[in-house]
């Protein structure tokens, strides 16, 4: 596609990965030609992502299959038939909607006996796109958190992680007047009582992080100027972040702080009556709540007698007493192969989804005599089940029920009574009959086998010929698991496609031991397992290099770099979303010096040294051929930066290879800040996906 840049900037780049290979280090390395990308609103910056735009959006778009895909793209997304996801609350429920009238999205209301009927009757509590238009503003809805009817709503300037809060009225539907309001910024906000909240915020110089969180702790009361509120605890300039915590159950509250000291570890402070008390837990728990009477904690390394991935519990009345004399008792500790993949709380039971290699259940725990009793949801099998929303009132809750090949469902179960209801069937969106799923396994290179999901064409000849998309993570504890996407059965698999998920270590398929193998040091064994696979899939002839396409995003766009980096003869596509791309200056670039604890920190040259034998942006260099990759981010991402993206097409481009690259002004880190930008994005991705692996249809096809 893009061959060149000028002359002088080739010239520049080879010096530039002369030096590099000569030991040269430091955060900035001065012969990269395109640091000018890192200036996210520079106007050079901008000019060039606006070119590449227009190139790639007149390739990909001027190809037939581009507007088919994204009218079935949108068509999916903008269903009124998919199922509304709801939260449990005190006047039934609730659910956040976007479709083709409501663009921004609507937060609207229903009834259980309603929600269950064909075509519920909702309430709009706040309607975004009006409240967008009365402001002038590019409002995208992120959260809401609430105390009663009074709700801190979180409002995004085009999808940043950075949002104003401000105070709503659910009842009365309308924004409190001097109500709490809290201008643009990464925070954190946590109702103590109706007219007090706890706020982390940048409160000016010296208050924010390295990754530029914020560590100062303030008590704000209501009509109360920011500059006046109370500091109640500082962390350290180097912690990842500082967030405060309240947990409730009836009359009794836990209230603290959570000092995030990496991505990975905490030190928990509770505010007692006689001050702060820092508890006697490990660095790597987490409080995630209450539930009879109970203070649940979940472990990710091993402590005392209980191992990483367990569930742990205190008693709430002792503990609040002392909570350093408190023993803690076993709920759940898992096997090798099981990981705890969901929790969550009602007035009496404790509610955890499980896996068991890689197979989803889910229990309710009842603390009584002395002892955890687990009682199984009997949800169908052979299927993802999620614990989608819990009622703090009584003892309700919904679960999702999903795989690659079955439409979601939603369930409904009252742990009190046992009583299991199936509320809402998603409708197929693609004929799923012509494809089976298989679970196998890789062998990587130091001999670990490597689980992963293969969705194929029953028909499939086994010949190499199918052209198949390998998609993985293998980052931060985050697990992979079968889940039903409309777009792509519709898009890619409709089309005799295969469709690949490898469940890499790094992730959490098998709980904490099994991201500690992908981590920091042993990252490159994250990539050594994507590679096993994709090898694995040409040894089955499942498919071959000419047919075989890799994707990613955020780690897994750095997962990506890294495969086509180190065996680019492997695939002949490579989708490419909101990367981590030049591992040597990651810290220095949007939320990235955050990451440290998964990566390691290129500042320390031990460190340096295990990061820069896999980092994409170092390892594109001259001689070698790479597949052309499908390279898009947005200009509003302030999580990964996109100059990981822009730097990896200008590089690409400086060495004379194709790529395609696209950049969305708006969206954030999802890189699309609705469902019409979302369907753009799904079309782009499988237009290019379809040139680069399927065979030309034939002429006059549509």
């Amino acid at each position: 596609m893009k061959k060149s840049l000028v002359r002088a900037a080739l010239l520049s780049l080879m010096c530039f990965t002369v030096a590099l290979f000569h030991g040269q280090s430091g955060a900035t390395p001065v012969d990269d030609p395109f640091l000018w990308l890192e200036e996210i609103e520079g106007p050079r910056a901008l000019a060039w992502a606006q070119a590449e735009n227009e190139k790639t959006l007149g390739l990909l778009q001027s190809d037939p299959r581009y507007d088919r895909f994204y009218r079935d793209a949108l068509t999916i997304l903008q269903a009124k038939d998919r199922i509304p996801s709801v939260w449990l609350k005190r006047q039934g429920l609730e659910n956040f909607w976007q479709d083709e009238s409501h663009v921004r999205g609507i937060w609207r209301r229903t009834t259980l006996e309603s929600y269950r009927g064909q075509d519920p009757r909702w309430e709009t509590i706040l309607d975004i796109d009006a409240l967008a238009l009365a402001e002038n503003k590019n409002w995208v809805y992120k959260d809401r958190s609430c105390l009663g009817q009074r709700c801190l709503v979180k409002l995004s300037d085009g999808g940043k992680d950075a949002v104003s809060i401000r105070e709503f009225d659910s009842e009365a539907k309308s924004f409190v007047a001097g109500g709490f309001q809290l201008p643009e910024g990464k925070q954190s906000v946590s109702w103590i009582d109706r007219d007090t909240v706890l706020v982390a915020r940048d409160w000016g110089e010296g208050t924010t992080t390295e990754a530029g969180f914020p560590f100062v702790l303030k008590e704000l009361k209501r009509a109360q100027p920011l500059d006046q509120a109370r500091e109640v605890f500082r962390g350290q300039h180097t912690d990842l972040r500082t967030l405060p915590f309240v947990f409730r159950e009836g009359r009794m509250d836990v209230t603290g702080v959570v000092r995030q000291i990496n991505g990975f570890e905490r030190q928990y402070v509770l505010f007692g009556p006689a001050g702060p008390i820092e508890l006697d837990l490990p660095k790597k728990a987490l409080i995630v709540g209450i539930a009879g009477g109970r203070l649940l904690v979940k472990l990710d390394e091993d402590w005392i007698s209980f191992k990483a991935g367990s569930m742990i519990s205190y008693d709430l009345a002792e503990w609040k007493q002392d909570p350093l004399r408190a023993k803690p008792s076993v709920v759940f500790q898992p096997n090798c192969r099981q990981a705890l993949s969901g929790f969550g709380s009602t007035r009496n039971f404790l509610v955890l989804t499980i896996l068991d290699n890689l197979q989803s259940k889910a229990f309710v725990y009842r603390y009584d005599q002395g002892a955890w009793h687990a009682t199984p949801v009997p949800l169908p099998k052979d299927a993802t089940v999620s614990l989608s929303a819990t009622s703090a009132l009584n003892d309700e809750m919904t679960f999702t029920v999903s795989n690659y090949l079955t439409p979601t469902s939603l369930w409904y179960f009252d742990a009190e009574s046992k009583r299991l209801e199936l509320l809402k069937t998603a409708p197929a969106t693609f004929d799923a009959s012509k494809h089976v799923v298989e679970q196998l396994e890789a062998t990587s290179r130091d001999g670990a086998r490597i689980p992963y999901f293969l969705v194929r064409p029953r028909s499939a000849r086994f010949d190499g010929s199918t052209p198949t998309l390998l998609y993985g993570y293998g980052g931060f504890q985050i697990p992979l698991l079968p889940s039903y996407g409309g777009a792509l059965g519709r898009l890619w698999l409709e089309q005799g496609n295969a469709y690949v998920v490898a469940n890499l270590r790094g992730g959490g398929e098998f709980g904490p031991p099994w991201h500690r193998a992908g981590q920091g040091a042993t990252k490159q064994k994250t990539w050594d397992d994507f590679i096993a696979v994709a090898d694995d899939l040409i040894r089955r002839k499942v498919t071959s290099p000419r047919r075989l396409g890799v994707i990613g995003g955020s780690q897994g766009g750095l997962l990506v770099g890294a495969a086509i980096t180190q065996r680019p003869e492997l695939f002949n596509a490579a989708i490419i979303g909101a990367p981590l791309f030049d591992m040597l200056r990651f810290t220095y670039l949007g939320a990235g010096a955050s990451w440290t604890a998964e990566y390691g920190d290129p500042a320390i040259p031990e460190q340096r040294e295990w990061i820069e034998a896999y980092s994409p942006y170092q390892m594109l260099v001259p001689g070698k051929t790479y597949p052309e990759p499908f390279i898009f981010t947005s200009t509003k991402d302030d999580r990964v930066h996109p100059a990981h993206g822009r730097k990896a097409a200008a590089k690409l481009a400086a060495l004379g290879q194709s790529y395609f690259y696209f950049e969305n002004v708006d969206g954030g880190h999802s890189t699309a800040a609705n469902l019409i930008e979302r369907a753009r994005r799904l079309a782009l991705e499988y237009t290019y996906a379809s040139r680069r692996l399927c065979p030309e249809p034939p002429e006059g096809a549509p």
